[in-house]
């Protein structure tokens, strides 16, 4: 620690060294000039005979030797000066000082072969050195006071808030793995994205451009059907990942041990399509599997329910909507259970219907306070109930719809050992509201079949899930691990998750998957992303000035890795996110921040080689329109048949009464007539 004492005392050596200095230079003044200063009678004896001594020594021989000395020891003066510190001091001026200096210092001996008389040539020699002297001062005084730490250097913090990422290539038989690079320090390194257990579910958030399907969904499809892995891939602007998906399995078709086969399901383009029954009354064992498709059906045909559950105009029709399932699961054995029939059925008067509802015994419980409303004339109270769900469904009934899920070209267990598939289903994002609600009950079906014990290791992928309704896609993430159904969740942001599934929902789907890879987003987005992959060490400097010294202070503290203002600027392919691993496969550096490698060309090449999605079927309007009469003449005949039965069976049951009240009137009749 400097003292007071300590200060002045190198000030004092720092005077005396520059005195001597200047004194060097001075008698080097007075020998190379000394017939000027003669002439001046500016000599004296003594001071000659003084001169003449200190020149014995050697210094003075010649005119390099003392002004390099002067030189010298004005250089040690200015190492010891200690000025006060400016940011404003620039070093580009510091040298144009020193370097004219010198130049002025050294290129004054020119004045001696100047053709004119001693007197200029002493006076032009001596102001000219002196001049060098003085600039060579004055820059190595500013040199001094420079500020030698640069704090604006990083104006973003960016280097600072590097971190190590993995860099080794982690593959197992379900990984999905991105190649990558990332700045460390300044340097640009390679880097893997190693999502190795995809099965604890992978979240890909970015806003519109940030290069979701390009560059992570792509990825998914291509790895996993190289892998062998059944696929249902949900294409909300089809069909960019169906043209994807149908390339790659006839690239990879010969990993599989069965080959799968590729199933569509489209709703404007019919003969791009197949046809599936979502209400296959195979797979619907028992009346929850109905309750749980009238939900879902509902729920997302009114996306403002999905935040009222539980209430008794929302739950109504749901119940109506469920008994009307299973009535038709039942009749027949399932002959008419279609979602069209459903549709078709639910349109019927409440005299018909009620009467053939009841006679269906598991469904009694649901439809009694409909009926009771019924049968006491409560018409508005009955409307409230049940009216909702016949307008909810009635936008569903269109011949094109009808047609689609009115077939039975294939069933949605993709993930059959025996039979497995690949199915994309498109949206059109212009219909968003009445396909994304039937789309969604197919989700619910194939999710409901594939989450099973004994299955192939499947894949589902959802583009934009928000524009679909899934309400246990949470259940769906955590239980299904054990049985190999790897997840893909693309969404734009997290309020836009919330808009569609409200606040409860939205949260448990952000924070149950184990993998997320996020691109630019904004707002409470970006605030969660940035505290779940959390604080590093950092550097931290800070400069203090004042009138008599300059202090420069480093320290450490923990701080975001990535802050929420640096994912709100993220670059189209630049990615931020965390890993999830294995306990058999542990991976330390789970967290990344890196810019995802696509090979732009290759892929543009591989592209311009894709052949479209083939045409599976010619379909005409007439048989589309005779589809649509054909399943309102089912409806009309199944309503004829069992009305019928039931009036025959009521005038049965009177001939019966009849018959009776005449046993019980103690006489036959024809005694009775011959009286």
């Amino acid at each position: 620690m400097q003292t007071g004492e300590d200060i002045q005392g190198l000030r004092k050596i720092i005077d005396f060294t520059r005195l001597i200095s200047l004194l060097i230079l001075s008698i080097h003044f007075y020998i190379s000039c000394y017939t000027a200063f003669r002439e001046w009678h500016w000599t004296a004896e003594i001071t000659n005979r003084l001169v003449m001594n200190i020149g014995k020594t050697g210094l003075f021989i010649g005119m390099l030797k003392p002004k390099l000395a002067a030189l010298l020891l004005l250089f040690i003066t200015l190492i010891g000066a200690k000025g006060k510190k400016d940011e404003k001091i620039r070093k580009d001026t510091i040298a144009i000082y020193i370097g004219a200096g010198l130049l002025f210092y050294f290129i004054s001996v020119l004045c001696f072969y100047l053709n004119a008389n001693v007197a200029i040539i002493a006076i032009s020699y001596i102001g000219i050195t002196s001049l060098g002297y003085l600039l060579i001062l004055t820059g190595g005084g500013r040199l001094s006071r420079l500020l030698k730490i640069n704090l604006q250097k990083d104006i973003f913090n960016t280097e600072n808030e590097t971190f190590p990422q993995e860099e080794r290539l982690l593959e197992n038989e379900y990984s999905v793995n991105l190649p990558a690079r990332y700045s460390l320090k300044g340097k640009v390194r390679n880097s893997w994205i190693n999502f190795i257990n995809p099965f604890r579910g992978l979240l890909v958030v970015g806003t519109p451009g940030a290069g979701k399907s390009y560059f992570v969904i792509r990825h998914v499809i291509d790895q996993h059907l190289k892998k062998g892995f059944s696929m249902f891939i949900y294409d909300f602007k089809f069909d960019d990942l169906t043209k994807i998906a149908y390339n790659k399995l006839k690239k990879y078709q010969h990993n599989y041990k069965v080959k799968p086969k590729f199933y569509l399901i489209n709703f404007d383009d019919l003969s791009r399509t197949h046809r599936c029954n979502p209400l296959d009354p195979q797979s619907m064992d028992d009346i929850t599997d109905a309750t749980e498709a009238s939900r879902t059906i509902l729920l997302g045909l009114n996306r403002e329910w999905i935040k009222k559950q539980g209430d008794f105009f929302v739950e109504s029709p749901i119940n109506f909507l469920t008994a009307i399932i299973w009535y038709l699961r039942k009749y027949e054995n399932g002959r008419y259970c279609t979602l069209p029939h459903v549709i078709e059925l639910m349109q019927a008067d409440y005299e018909e219907l009620f009467p053939i509802l009841k006679e269906q015994e598991e469904i009694k419980v649901l439809i009694n306070p409909f009926i009771s409303a019924f049968q006491n004339k409560a018409k508005e109270q009955l409307e409230g109930q049940v009216a909702s769900a016949k307008i909810s469904l009635a936008r569903l009934s269109s011949p094109q719809l009808y047609y689609v899920l009115s077939g039975n070209d294939f069933t949605l267990d993709i993930n059959n050992p025996k039979k497995p598939k690949i199915v994309c289903m498109g949206n059109n994002p212009q219909k968003l509201q009445t396909y994304g609600a039937v789309l969604s009950l197919y989700i619910s079906r194939v999710i409901k079949l594939v989450n099973r014990k004994n299955q192939l290791k499947s894949s589902l992928i959802f583009d934009e899930f928000p524009t679909i309704y899934f309400n246990n896609i949470d259940s769906l993430i955590a239980t299904a691990r054990s049985n190999r159904v790897a997840t893909t969740l693309g969404i734009q942001d997290y309020s836009q998750l919330k808009k569609d599934y409200g606040r409860e929902q939205a949260e448990v789907i952000m924070n149950i998957v184990g993998n997320i890879i996020s691109g630019q987003v904004t707002g409470d987005t970006a605030k969660q992303l940035s505290e779940r992959i959390g604080k590093i060490m950092q550097e931290r400097n800070s400069l203090s000035i004042n009138s008599n010294d300059t202090s420069i202070s480093k320290s450490t503290q923990l701080d975001y890795a990535v802050p929420a203002s640096k994912i709100s600027a993220l670059s189209s392919g630049t990615f931020v996110g965390m890993v999830a691993d294995n306990p058999d496969e542990k991976i330390e550096l789970k967290v990344f921040h890196s810019e995802i490698q696509n090979d732009h060309s290759a892929i543009n090449a591989e592209q311009d080689g894709y052949k479209p999605v083939p045409e599976i079927d010619q379909v005409t309007a007439e048989d589309v329109q005779e589809n649509y009469l054909m399943i309102k003449a089912d409806i009309q005949s199944l309503i004829d048949t069992e009305i019928g039965m039931l009036k025959e069976r009521k005038t049965a049951e009177n001939s019966n009464k009849a018959e009776h009240r005449d046993e019980n009137s103690g006489e036959p009749s024809g005694q009775a007539m011959s009286m």
